[in-house]
């Protein structure tokens, strides 16, 4: 009965055309893989005490697009895919709750403004972690969670549910090469030069740049996850070697497009 549930929620996803789905047991939380750890207060049982699984869905941040950043291009797209984010996870938890199995979903991004996330730079639920747990993905030097698909290129989304599901497990190995791209090419210098949980952004710095690129409807600022080198993606775009970001003078004819995007909007 599980295993067939989860695969009529697989079935849904594949509907929706949401290419990455896991689920992750609520006792997940209580068995921290590595410090620190989400605090108890942060886990999906102090949210809604009855959830017994946490179904993650992600989807993709087209990576050409993704190149043009900081642009509106980009901007309307991290927009388009959060909103997208917000929809099928709600539609999802209609969809189990509606056979029985009583679900709630979790906000994409619940922080309401960039000013309030500066004063208070923390949410009340991690998708990523969630992400982590489901077996979607590894961290990455940049916190992000990397995807074998898609590298740190994609949004999450979770569903709360009181469903009995057969859980996945956290990915072994690491995805991150540690090349230290995201290190080098961060404009404002937030990422430390070691792994995480060890390094932690300086999310104040990145917040800060974020809010004033949202001034000009330029937010997010998106480099560190373009030029990160993991990800099924960048073959299928054809952009393997990720020197290109850097390399001017080898590759001027995507540095005019991007120039060409970032000078103007569209309509």
């Amino acid at each position: 009965m599980t295993r067939t549930l989860r695969q009529e929620i697989e079935r849904k996803c594949a509907q929706l055309d949401i290419p990455m789905v896991g689920v992750a047991s609520a006792d997940a939380w209580d068995e921290p893989p590595f410090q620190p750890w989400i605090p108890e207060d942060f886990r999906p049982r102090a949210i809604y005490p009855e959830v017994e699984n946490v179904i993650v869905i992600g989807l993709p941040v087209s990576l050409p697009i993704l190149e043009t950043s900081p642009s509106i291009y980009y901007h309307l797209l991290y927009q388009n895919v959060n909103a997208l984010l917000d929809q099928y996870a709600y539609r999802l938890s209609v969809f189990l709750s509606e056979r029985g199995h009583a679900s709630i979903y979790v906000p994409r991004d619940g922080y309401g403004t960039i000013s309030l996330l500066k004063d208070k730079p923390i949410v009340f639920f991690s998708h990523r972690h969630a992400a982590y747990l489901a077996g979607l993905g590894t961290f990455g030097v940049n916190n992000t969670l990397l995807t074998k698909r898609y590298g740190p290129r994609v949004r999450f989304a979770s569903i709360f549910t009181t469903a009995e599901l057969p859980a996945d497990r956290p990915m072994e190995g690491q995805l991150c090469t540690r090349c230290m791209r995201c290190v080098r090419m961060c404009p404002v210098s937030a990422i430390p030069e070691k792994d995480y949980p060890e390094g932690i952004i300086e999310k104040k710095a990145c917040a800060t740049r974020a809010e004033q690129l949202y001034s000009r409807f330029l937010s997010p600022c998106g480099i560190c996850i373009k030029v990160c080198p993991v990800g099924e993606d960048r073959k299928l775009y054809r952009r393997q070697d990720v020197k290109m970001y850097e390399d001017r003078e080898r590759y001027p004819q995507y540095h005019r497009a991007w120039e060409h995007v970032r000078s103007y909007g569209s309509r």
